[in-house]
């Protein structure tokens, strides 16, 4: 018995079509119609995580079931296993009968890269950001892209994003705080800051901690200094016309922000310290972002040269085409605070252990001469008048030569080795102490935010990875066989990480496509066909139930109903999707439900998630890309996972949407029983419809 429109029919009432176009408009298990949104229920793919689906007539048997599309999800990365496949965990034979599967069922595949992958800027567990890992995740990438050509012969890569971890409250989308990751995230979030030159995390700036740092010397409102230019004026302000603060040396010159000085009490006799909170930062990252705008305008004008430029805290803006580009953030002047610090603490020690370096040397030069003379004496003076020597080098030498019985030689040796090793501790110390401060403003130079850092190495990574697609998909074309450009498709993944928000996720595809156009015309590809290769070969996957978990870290008004404030996510919801609609860089959609914590894969309209009004949102502008439903909860939950495809067709108001069971054993009573659900081959077939079993492909597909 099967259900159409809530009907309850048997084998005698109709005959089941036996092909996959659902062509009929009219209420029949031949119905391809979901109504109100316009999608048939062929249009519904399913996807195979290949690992626990174990070979290749288990795939096939699963694509039996009824759907016209399955996503291949590669489970494993870097060398495969028997629960962990991946793209080159199939051979030449393996692909050959994924082709056949395909071609005779009249099916479509779509590819997943591994979903180990998270991102592409290749950030490890610790936060750091290693070209290694950047490089392996980029290959997992390239390898399912080579599947997806030879195997699917196009279509979309899924690639999921999670560049970096972020706080939520101060992120530019968060309109009105909307959203929260825990209490008092707005007092106690943590931002990453890295070193540009290996990708290595120096250190988080936490909100809630102070950083300790002189107070600068800067002019008063009234007072009279001396400018850059050597003229004489009156401060209305610390500010300049610019907004800029100026610092003054100790005798009323203007000095550049590099070289500021510490402000002195004399009162006190101490340079003045104070603890700055973040909303200093603020400010002291708005300094030193009109700083750096400065120097880097008198760099592009020539009014500094190159080599001064590189040797400024701003060079690491050197690539920067706008001004507008140029901005550090409170972070950045966090680190910078503290490494500046660093560095006037070993200016201090590195002056301190040098200066008596000179008096050193002097001494040396003293004793020597001091040395050699009396070792000539002694060798002539007879030994029975030795003894007047002691007096004339005290005489000569003063205190450098004390009474003692010993000879003048033998004390000044004494005396040679303390100086010498005097020079030493003095060199060494001094030497080490300037090389760390220098150090310290190396990494100054090359401070960066990890968000700033992770963005420019994952544009790059995904750009390279869609000149990948590219190449596959010209391949394809010249040999008559591409169905589809095969394209990265990011897909938006979990709250916690950047790219899962909607604004994140269109960033990440515009900013891959820029950078991948940049590299076309870097190869002599006119701009306007460069933008379209970028914008044919990267695109997105817009997964409903990633989106549905930001629900809970919504801050709904605590005075409406649970049920009000639900209806506002949605809206906001909604809203989000509309954009990335209108955007057009959607070309892939996952229909997952939840009710808003985990990513429990619950079967479309079995959770919170307005799954219906997202699809019909992106058809409204055109969208004609696939649709996958990826089971999860239904495998334990409910008879099998495809039962998650039947209650999606039921959700859009298709009219095949069940089955009464599996038939227990292969006997006539059983024709009665559906075959939708089913993960083998129907067991009764009539007439021109019974294959011949006689020559069959190891796939299973026969031979015609």
């Amino acid at each position: 018995m099967v259900t159409f429109g809530g009907k309850h029919f048997t084998s005698g009432d109709y005959a089941m079509p036996m092909d996959r176009e659902y062509a009929d408009a009219n209420p029949s298990p031949a119905n391809k119609s979901t109504n109100d949104v316009g999608v048939g229920i062929g249009d519904i793919g399913d996807s195979i995580g290949l690992g626990p689906i174990p070979n290749i007539q288990a795939i096939a048997a699963k694509m039996r079931s009824g759907v016209k599309t399955a996503e291949l999800v590669f489970m494993g990365a870097g060398k495969g296993s028997g629960q962990a496949h991946t793209p080159e965990y199939y051979g030449k034979l393996q692909r050959q009968a994924l082709r056949e599967i395909q071609k005779s069922n009249e099916m479509n595949f779509t590819t997943h890269a591994t979903v180990g992958v998270m991102g592409l800027a290749g950030m490890d567990q610790q936060g750091n950001f290693s070209k290694q890992n950047q490089e392996m995740a980029v290959n997992e990438i390239k390898r399912a892209i080579d599947f997806a050509a030879d195997v699917a012969q196009g279509g979309p890569v899924v690639v999921h994003t999670g560049e970096f971890q972020r706080p939520l409250v101060d992120a530019e989308w968060n309109e009105d705080n909307q959203f929260k990751m825990y209490e008092d995230e707005e007092n106690r979030a943590s931002y990453r800051v890295v070193d540009t030159r290996t990708g290595r995390l120096i250190e988080e700036a936490r909100k809630n901690r102070k950083v300790s740092r002189p107070v600068w010397n800067t002019v008063d409102g009234g007072n009279e200094y001396t400018d850059f230019d050597g003229n004489k004026k009156v401060a209305s302000s610390q500010y300049d016309q610019n907004g800029r603060l100026i610092y003054l040396d100790y005798f009323g010159q203007r000095i550049n922000d590099e070289s500021r000085v510490p402000k002195y009490n004399a009162e006190d006799g101490k340079f003045e310290v104070r603890q700055m909170g973040w909303e200093d930062l603020e400010k002291e990252a708005k300094q030193m972002t009109l700083s750096a705008k400065e120097k880097w305008k008198d760099w592009k004008s020539g009014k500094i040269s190159d080599e001064e430029f590189k040797k400024s805290n701003w060079v690491r803006f050197e690539e920067v085409d706008d001004e507008k580009e140029i901005s550090v953030k409170p972070e950045e002047a966090y680190i910078i605070a503290s490494l500046e610090t660093s560095a006037a603490t070993a200016r201090g020690y590195a002056y301190y252990y040098g200066g008596s370096f000179d008096e050193h040397l002097k001494d040396k030069e003293k004793l020597k001469k001091a040395y050699d003379f009396y070792e000539k004496i002694e060798k002539e003076t007879d030994p029975e008048e030795q003894w007047r020597l002691k007096r004339e080098a005290r005489s000569k030498y003063g205190d450098l030569i004390p009474e003692d019985a010993k000879f003048p030689t033998e004390i000044l040796k004494d005396h040679m080795r303390e100086n010498e090793r005097s020079i030493r501790y003095s060199q060494e110390s001094s030497a080490s102490q300037w090389a760390q401060a220098e150090e310290s403003m190396e990494t100054i130079r090359n401070v960066q935010s990890a968000e700033t850092y992770a963005l420019k190495e994952a544009y790059d990574a995904y750009a390279r990875a869609g000149l990948t697609a590219m190449k596959q998909s010209q391949r394809l074309e010249k040999e008559g066989k591409l169905k589809n450009p095969v394209s990265v498709a990011m897909e938006n993944l979990f709250p916690e990480s950047f790219g899962s928000h909607p604004d994140e996720l269109i960033n990440l595809v515009e900013g891959g496509r820029k950078r991948m156009a940049e590299m076309l015309e870097s190869q002599g590809v006119r701009e306007e066909e460069a933008v379209r290769r970028a914008k044919d070969h990267i695109t997105a996957t817009f997964d409903t139930g990633h989106l549905n978990m930001w629900r809970k870290y919504w801050q709904g008004d605590p005075h409406k109903t649970i049920e009000q404030n639900d209806e506002d996510f949605n809206g906001w919801m909604l809203k989000k999707v509309e954009r990335l609609a209108e955007k057009g860089v959607v070309s892939h959609l996952h229909l997952v439900d939840n009710f808003g914590y985990q990513d429990d894969h619950l079967a479309p309209g079995e959770g919170n998630t307005p799954v219906k009004k997202i699809v019909e949102i992106f058809k409204k502008h055109g969208f004609k890309g696939e649709m996958i439903v990826e089971p999860g909860s239904d495998y334990s939950t409910d008879v099998s996972g495809f039962h998650s495809i039947m209650k999606t067709w039921k959700l859009f108001g298709s009219s095949v949407y069940g089955a009464s069971g599996a038939a227990p054993k292969k006997s006539w009573g059983n024709v009665q029983y559906g075959f939708f659900g089913q993960n083998q081959p129907a067991y009764f077939t009539f007439g021109g419809y019974s294959p011949s079993e006689d020559w069959t492909l190891w796939s299973g597909v026969p031979l015609e």
